[in-house]
């Protein structure tokens, strides 16, 4: 007789209670992390409570709620160790070692959380390629700028402490979670382990995904849900926004390039209607999409041969008198205007020196994947600039400085470009002041800008470039300073201040030029190289890190022309502007147009995007921009700029898809050209 099997002996309680355990553990880890998170968030919100505005507080309850799901991703993914182990016994017994991962993975989150507060300040996003790209900067220079310009030591205080109890903490909630000796006696079975691990992976995938549609996970989009841009970005999360940044860097650099979607003939032709006036004879057709032949009418130039430009950093429109600031933080700037000619809607063509630079310079647009041109192979290619144009005409050049050229590959680019002349920091002496970190004061550079103008060049034409630096972190600012301090503004005190010390500098250097022959002979351009951001943003594409002032001084330029002008303009149209003043035939292929000799009717475009790894892009035309971020639904505004700036969204399925074929187009086509070396004035060799 066949004698039955023994019926299966039942699994002891104790054997799953490593396993039990084990979960409590990673489950109280998690919520310790994202706890510490959702402090970082709020105290994220308050450090920049000036950009609440009249923004109703259910907003931002929903902006937390967002954040949170994104803050479970991150948990998951510092956790996705944790639940590994569960397919090792050994693994699941080295728990300290867990503790130690865990606190060093929230050690670093909390120090980019901590970052993040001044960093989300300064450009209004949070972090992103932006940190990589001063990673690659000279290292001496960036330190100095951090440990002068922001509370290094209290970070550094905050930081350590917060690491130590978040370290503290985990290993205290090891030792609350610990199974009984006798429980961990006999290691779990294994299926008991599988078992544990199969329900776990699809709850981790699900709060991964942060959502429960079908499709993709959640993304960067799903936080922009509400009108105010400081709640949309207030539900991101800065870790997760630098992982992206960095994948997109370093894995993906071409998925960062604009990509072409419409037949490139139909996009070269709505290019060409776009930038070409009756004036302009095309040239190299076939091979070169914007380059032309143009003669100025006489009646639109001026009796001028010298050029300075005038670049200041951080000179933002929305805080200029002449703009419609009543803080009177830019008198001097002010009453310019008063004598020359003021564009009222100007843009900077990115948010950084870099691409004011070479934009204004080099009259090439800041394109997606290229927003650091100077310091890419790209950057070596010759552009239809200033530079090329005037040292054609053999004129005489200078580029006065407070920093070092160093930065950015100012040297290399432009003297690739044709200058030929740099002063830096390195040949100023006996400054008045001078800062650690950028160099001499504004006050320096001007003063000695005004003194290499002065010397006459022996006769010859010339250009110049001023590039100011003291508005800028952290603030190069004398101990005892000739204009008031500001107040009133919070946190923009102090950068506010440094602009009306460095609108101060620029007076005495008009002070200082009127007094030299070449003055009457010369016409004088000057921009800011990117603004700064406001209490409340205007739109995604926050236009106060956009608008900046164009002021043109020159003999008869009020008589010709008017004292003030609403044409939309950005940095690229600033070279054929000048060279429609000079006068005389010349052949460019600047992507941005004489803003002095447009069609009738003519509004004035411009074509914008962020610095930075964020791919939104713009275009403006008139009283409209319409903001297209990737992967996103495009958004159309009426915008008003002034004393008292507002954005209003409007539904116009029309001027949506025109004005999007359009941004389409200049992005497709200027990339093309960039890739293809066909941007310059001669074909590429």
């Amino acid at each position: 007789m066949t004698e039955l099997a023994a019926p299966a002996r039942p699994v002891p309680a104790t054997v799953s209670a490593p396993v039990r355990a084990h979960l409590m553990f990673t489950a109280a880890a998690g919520g310790a992390l994202l706890l510490m998170y959702s402090l970082l968030r709020l105290a994220l919100f308050g450090y920049n409570h000036a950009q609440i505005g009249a923004t109703p507080a259910a907003v931002f309850v929903e902006a937390f709620i967002t954040g949170v799901r994104f803050d479970l991703r991150l948990v998951v993914y510092l956790c996705v160790p944790l639940l590994l182990a569960l397919a090792s016994p050994r693994a699941l017994a080295a728990r300290r070692a867990m503790c130690v991962w865990l606190s060093v993975m929230a050690s670093v989150t909390l120090f980019l959380g901590l970052i993040e507060l001044d960093f989300y300040r300064e450009f209004h996003q949070r972090l992103n390629s932006l940190v990589f790209q001063y990673v690659q900067e000279d290292a001496r220079t960036v330190m100095s700028m951090l440990w002068y310009g922001f509370p290094v030591l209290r970070y550094l205080l905050a930081w350590a402490l917060g690491s130590v109890a978040m370290g503290a903490l985990f290993f205290a909630l090891e030792r609350r979670t610990r199974a009984a000796p006798e429980a961990v006696a006999l290691p779990p079975p294994a299926k008991v382990r599988w078992l544990a691990l199969l329900l776990c992976v699809p709850l981790a995938v699900l709060a991964a995904r942060g959502t429960l549609r079908h499709g993709p996970p959640m993304r960067w989009g799903d936080a922009y849900t509400t009108d105010s841009m400081f709640a949309n970005q207030l539900g991101l999360n800065g870790s997760l926004t630098l992982l992206a940044a960095a994948k997109a860097r370093y894995l993906e650099s071409g998925d960062k390039i604009w990509k072409a979607t419409l037949p490139e003939e139909e996009a070269t032709r709505v290019v060409r209607d776009m930038l070409l006036t009756p004036a302009d004879h095309l040239v190299d057709a076939d091979t070169a999409a914007l380059r032309r032949d143009f003669t100025p009418p006489p009646a639109q130039t001026l009796p001028v041969r010298n050029v300075v430009v005038i670049l200041l950093e951080s000179f933002a429109g929305h805080y200029v008198g002449a703009l419609g600031n009543r803080d009177g933080i830019t008198p001097n700037f002010d009453r310019l205007a008063q004598e020359g000619l003021l564009f009222t809607r100007f843009f900077s063509n990115g948010t950084h020196t870099h691409q004011g630079m070479f934009a204004t310079m080099a009259c090439f647009p800041n394109l997606p994947g290229f927003e650091y041109l100077m310091q890419m192979p790209e950057g070596g290619h010759r552009f239809s600039g200033l530079p090329q144009l005037l040292s054609a005409r053999e004129y005489e050049d200078v580029y006065v400085y407070n920093g070092d050229f160093t930065w950015d590959n100012q040297s290399g680019f432009f003297s690739n470009q044709g200058m030929t002349r740099f002063i830096g920091r390195a040949d100023f002496r006996n400054p008045a002041f001078s800062d650690p970190t950028w160099g001499v004061s504004d006050q320096d550079m001007f003063a000695r800008g005004a003194e290499e103008l002065a010397k006459g060049f022996d006769g010859k034409p010339f250009y110049a470039l001023l590039q100011s630096l003291s508005n800028h972190t952290p603030y190069a600012l004398p101990d005892v300073l000739p204009v008031e301090r500001v107040t009133g503004h919070g946190s923009l005190d102090e950068h506010l201040t440094a602009m009306r010390y460095s609108d101060w500098a620029l007076g005495q250097f008009f002070e200082q030029a009127r007094k030299s022959p070449y003055f009457k002979d010369t016409l004088f351009v000057v921009v800011g190289d990117h603004g700064f951001g406001a209490e409340e943003q205007l739109t995604e594409m926050d236009l106060h890190r956009f608008n900046v002032p164009l002021l043109m001084i020159a003999p008869g330029i009020q008589q010709a022309f008017g004292a003030r002008r609403d044409t939309v303009g950005t940095q690229i149209d600033v070279v054929p502007t000048i060279m429609g003043r000079l006068g005389g035939a010349v052949r460019h292929q600047c992507w941005g147009r004489d803003l002095l000799d447009l069609p009738a009717g003519d509004a004035g475009r411009g074509v914008i995007k962020p610095s930075g790894s964020d791919q939104t892009v713009a275009i403006v035309e008139g009283s409209r921009i319409l903001v297209q971020p990737k992967d996103m639904d495009a958004r159309l505004y009426a915008y008003q700029l002034g004393a008292e700036p507002r954005s209003e969204r409007i539904h116009d399925a029309a001027a949506e898809a025109a004005l999007g074929r359009r941004l389409q187009a200049f992005l497709q086509v200027a990339t093309r050209s960039l890739l293809d070396n066909t941007a310059g004035v001669e074909p590429a060799r």
